[in-house]
């Protein structure tokens, strides 16, 4: 026996000195897989179906409880045990069902924050087009467009057709007077 666990033992032994307190062990769970079963209870004592067999249940203890011979009654007419179970499934409803709450809050929580994430890279892409948006607009401002090459190639050809128009008066002119 090692040193230590000799003197625990001789401690325990003695009635004059309290005993220390040791480690309590409780079993270990895993807490989701503990919270995902309390969902499921919580989602089917929510539903009409668990209702239904409720009434059936109670429904059929105060019948046997009533109307069964008095020997074979296992709850007599104050029904005091079927008043515990009930409080004792109330008891444990009310924990499981708030547990349920909490995951769904927490859950409701990170996709909020998730929505706001994305919200966020949707305003900050929003911002970042509306700026490339402008910038091209300011760079079209100096570009020429279409219409306005059209307008410039129609002034052009304008102005040629009025030199072409002038330079056969001048040679219709020349031309009349190399004839006289």
């Amino acid at each position: 026996m090692t040193e230590l666990r000799r003197e625990r033992v001789e401690r325990l032994d003695r009635l004059d000195q309290p005993v220390e307190p040791g480690r309590v062990r409780l079993p270990r769970f895993d807490p989701e897989a503990f919270g995902q079963w309390s969902e499921n209870i919580a989602r089917y004592m929510g539903t009409a179906k668990f209702i239904v067999y409720m009434t059936i249940v109670i429904g059929a203890w105060f019948a046997w409880n009533t109307l069964a011979p008095a020997n074979l009654r296992f709850d007599p007419y104050t029904f005091t045990f079927l008043t515990l179970i009930l409080s004792l499934q109330a008891s444990y409803a009310a924990p499981l069902i708030l547990l349920a709450q909490n995951r769904q809050t927490d859950r409701d929580r990170l996709g909020m924050e998730e929505d706001r994430r994305r919200a966020a890279m949707q305003k900050a892409d929003t911002e970042y087009l509306t700026r490339e948006i402008a910038a091209l607009r300011i760079a079209l401002g100096e570009v020429a467009t279409r219409d306005f090459i059209r307008s410039e190639l129609a002034r052009v050809a304008d102005e040629l057709d009025e030199a072409a128009g002038r330079r056969q008066k001048l040679e219709r002119k020349e031309w009349e007077e190399d004839h006289s």
